[in-house]
């Protein structure tokens, strides 16, 4: 049991850098095409082709539970929880707090959540493919949180 819980760690925590490698060369390489609409301001609809990542990267994770349940394979079941909370976390840091496609929560006095979204604003401040900056979600330069200190500055 501890095991299957360091193991969900760990997955959970290498999401991060799975999910920054995805972002700068996958969604911001030969798959600009579904990510393209993200940067861009005004675009009508709910929808943008960019939510197909949710789907894509939503495989492993169904893969792991599928095959870890019909091998009763607990490590291979562990993964699969870990890769879908850091999509579950992801979904509610990206697109509920920052893009506030959900209007749940509002801006934040915590010094993290600050530095998280100023991060990725400064992350679109470039609308096209290249010269990107902060591809992760969940950390972030230490440049952000040193601004985040300064409560005005921020959004």
């Amino acid at each position: 049991m501890l095991f299957n819980l360091i193991v969900f760690l760990i997955t959970f925590f290498a999401m991060e850098f799975v999910a920054w490698s995805a972002h700068k060369f996958i969604m911001h390489g030969f798959l600009w095409y579904l990510h393209e609409d993200h940067h861009l301001k005004g675009e009508e609809g709910f929808f943008e082709k960019n939510d197909a990542f949710f789907l894509i990267f939503s495989i492993p994770s169904f893969l792991c539970f599928l095959f870890g349940a019909l091998n009763q394979n607990s490590i291979l079941v562990s993964i699969a929880t870990g890769i879908a909370a850091y999509g579950a976390c992801y979904f509610l840091v990206h697109d509920i707090f920052i893009h506030q496609r959900f209007k749940l929560f509002r801006k934040s006095n915590n010094r993290y959540l600050r530095a998280v979204r100023r991060a990725h604003k400064m992350h679109h401040k470039h609308i096209g493919k290249f010269h990107g900056e902060s591809f992760g979600m969940l950390l972030f330069p230490i440049k952000y949180w040193m601004e985040s200190n300064d409560k005005k500055s921020l959004v």
